[in-house]
């Protein structure tokens, strides 16, 4: 479900990105490329912090879990009220103030944390703490690769999107093979996938910091939240198909 969640992404960060040109005033500062990632990656920890709290207060209460799992109804109405949340949001952020727009992420990861807590239920909680962990240090290799690399990252756009809708077309025909083999496969191809996709965006987001002056703190605000939803995705589906490939399910 996540994977299907991120290419309600796709390349709409850029066009977005491109609606704040009334902004740019010349090349970014170092400084003011360093404030955006620092705003991207404290929005990023935040919807983080909100999925795992959110996720856990489902699991831990019996009553949300009758209620949640009783019955398929409320899961699919809290997914599809995820997905379109997310649609809402890159498609009308021009229009809101930055703390509006922060607002409807904080949303979109309570949502999310309800949607993805059956992995609480479903995997041990080592293998939850370990797959977070390799996680957290996959992402931060391929988030500092980009960010320190002389190689155009951008580039690799087209193979990364390619290779994620063939992802996506692999997991609906398993859906009818059931094959454990391509299972593993498919779980394999997901994780190389989001790491390249971590340094894309990344990339993309530290290209429009130094191609663009933004000074306003409103637009920074902005961007910062859309670079954030990005990465976000990123380290959410990195997490998932880690702990699918390599989790121990509980007894």
């Amino acid at each position: 479900m996540a994977v299907i969640f991120y290419m309600k992404k796709g390349d709409y960060i850029m066009a977005q990105y491109d609606s704040y040109t009334p902004y740019a005033a010349g090349v970014g500062s170092i400084e003011s490329v360093n404030t955006l990632f620092r705003k991207v990656y404290q929005y990023m920890a935040l919807g983080l912090i909100l999925t795992s709290l959110t996720a856990w207060i489902t699991v831990a209460s019996p009553a949300m879990i009758r209620f949640f799992y009783g019955s398929r109804a409320p899961l699919i109405i809290a997914a599809i009220a995820e997905l379109g949340l997310v649609f809402y949001l890159s498609a009308t952020i021009a229009k809101h103030d930055a703390s509006t727009s922060l607002l409807l992420f904080g949303l979109y990861s309570v949502l999310n944390g309800i949607t993805i807590s059956c992995v609480l239920l479903v995997y041990t909680q080592e293998s939850v703490y370990t797959a977070f962990l390799s996680t957290a240090g996959m992402f931060s290799a391929m988030s500092l690769y980009a960010m320190y690399t002389k190689r155009d990252i951008t580039a690799w756009g087209s193979f990364l999107h390619m290779g994620l809708w063939g992802l996506i077309i692999a997991m609906v025909i398993n859906i009818f093979l059931g094959s454990s083999t391509a299972e593993t496969v498919i779980s394999v191809m997901g994780i190389i996938i989001f790491m390249g996709l971590t340094a894309y965006d990344t990339a993309k987001i530290k290209s429009i910091a130094e191609s663009s002056g933004m000074n306003d703190d409103e637009a920074i605000g902005k961007v910062a939240v859309i670079g954030a939803l990005a990465l976000y995705l990123d380290f959410i589906n990195l997490f998932l198909y880690l702990i699918k490939l390599f989790g121990k399910r509980r007894d």
